[in-house]
C-alpha cells in the first residue's frame, strides 16, 4: 500500500511538471512557431498607443528575447520565489506564488484567483454531492428493477439530463423558480460560507441542482450499466448462496465492484469544475474562476488566462491523485498493482 501511494505521488509531481511545461509552451512557444515575435507577445503588456520602440524595450525587459529554456526557468522560479516585472514605466512586484502579473488591472493574478476560487469551489462541491448521491442511487434502483416502469422513467430523465445544455436548464430554472415563483435566489448572488451558511446554501441551491441534473444523468446510466454487469458475476451468486442479506449483497459486493469507473469520471468532473464551471457561472452570474477566465479572454489579458489554465490543470491532477488513492480503498486488488 505504501509503495502504491509513493508511486502515485511521484507520478502526480511528474505530471504537474509536464503540465506546467505544456501550459508555458501554449502561450509562449506556439505563438513563435506560427510566426509570432517577441514584440507581438510584448504588445499584450503595453497600452494600445505604445510605439514600436516601447514595445521592443518592453520585450527586452520582460525577457522575451531570452532562450525558451531560460524563460521557462524564470517563469517556474516566479511561482515558488516570486518575480519582478520591469515593463519600462516601473518595476512591478509579484510575490510567490506568482502565476503572472496582469498589466491591465495592475495586480498579481494569484490574489485574484483566490478571490474567485471560493465561488467555484462552493459550486463544484455542492453540485458533486448532489449528483453522486442522486445518480448512484438512481442507477442502483434502475439496475435492480430492470425493465420496470421506474427503470424506463429514470433512464428517460437521465437521457434528458444528458441532452439538455446547462445554459437552457439554467435559464429555465431561473425564470420559473427565481423570477416567477420566488423560491430561490436570483442570479449573481453569493454569500461566503463562513459569513452566513444559510444564505450561502440559499444562493447556490439552484445552480447546484441545475448542474447536478446534468452530471447525475451520466452517473445514473454508468451505475446502472456497472450494476447490471456486476450483479451477474459468479461471486454475487455465491454470496446469495451463502445466505447473505440482499442489502449486503447489493451494497458490499455489487455496488463496490461497480464503483471503479464512477470514481474515474468523478475525479475528472470535479477537477474540471474546480478549474472553472464556465457555462454555469455565466448563466447564473456567479463571479468564479470560469467567469474570470471568460473576462480575461475577452480582455486579451494573457497572464490571467495562463493563471486559470495552470490552476485548472493542477486541480485535475490532484483530483486524479485522490481517485487513484481511492481505488486502493474500493478495490484491494489495486494495492498490488
Amino acid at each position: 500500500m505504501i509503495t502504491y501511494i509513493i508511486r502515485r505521488l511521484m507520478a502526480a509531481v511528474l505530471l504537474l511538471f509536464v503540465v506546467s511545461a505544456v501550459t508555458f509552451s501554449i502561450f509562449y512557444v506556439v505563438p513563435k512557431i506560427i510566426g509570432g515575435t517577441p514584440e507581438t507577445i510584448a504588445t499584450r503588456y503595453v497600452g494600445r498607443a505604445a510605439t514600436a520602440e516601447t514595445v521592443k524595450v518592453t520585450a527586452e525587459r520582460l525577457g522575451f528575447y531570452d532562450p525558451v529554456v531560460v524563460q521557462y526557468g524564470n517563469w517556474v522560479k516566479g511561482i515558488f520565489a516570486g518575480a519582478e516585472y520591469d515593463y519600462g514605466a516601473g518595476v512591478e512586484q509579484c510575490p510567490a506564488p506568482c502565476l503572472g502579473y496582469s498589466f491591465v488591472t495592475r495586480r498579481p493574478v494569484w490574489p485574484e484567483l483566490l478571490d474567485r476560487a471560493p465561488v467555484t469551489i462552493s459550486l463544484a462541491i455542492g453540485a458533486a454531492i448532489i449528483w453522486v448521491l442522486a445518480g448512484v442511487l438512481t442507477g442502483v434502483v434502475s439496475a435492480l428493477r430492470r425493465g420496470s416502469f421506474l427503470d424506463r422513467a429514470a433512464m428517460g430523465v437521465a437521457l434528458a439530463g444528458v441532452s439538455l445544455p446547462i445554459f437552457y436548464t439554467g435559464l429555465m430554472s431561473l425564470v420559473i423558480f427565481s423570477y416567477t415563483l420566488g423560491w430561490t435566489a436570483q442570479g449573481g448572488s453569493f454569500t461566503p460560507f463562513f459569513q452566513n451558511p444559510a444564505e450561502w446554501a440559499y444562493a447556490l441551491i439552484l445552480p447546484w441542482i441545475t448542474l447536478a441534473f446534468l452530471f447525475s444523468a451520466q452517473y445514473a446510466r454508468l451505475t446502472r450499466a456497472g450494476m447490471l454487469e456486476t450483479m451477474g458475476e459468479d461471486y454475487i451468486r455465491t454470496a446469495r448462496a451463502k445466505g447473505l442479506p440482499e442489502r449486503t449483497v447489493v451494497v458490499k459486493h455489487g455496488l463496490r465492484g461497480a464503483l471503479t469507473p464512477i470514481l474515474t469520471i468523478f475525479g475528472l468532473d470535479v477537477g474540471l469544475l474546480l478549474g472553472g464551471a464556465v457555462l454555469t457561472e455565466s448563466t447564473f452570474g456567479l463571479h468564479g474562476l470560469g467567469k474570470y477566465a471568460i473576462d480575461a479572454i475577452l480582455g486579451n489579458d494573457l497572464p490571467k488566462v495562463m493563471g486559470v489554465v495552470l490552476l485548472a490543470t493542477t486541480f485535475v491532477v490532484i483530483a486524479n491523485l485522490v481517485v487513484d488513492l481511492m481505488y486502493a480503498v474500493v478495490d484491494p486488488r489495486v494495492r498490488k498493482a
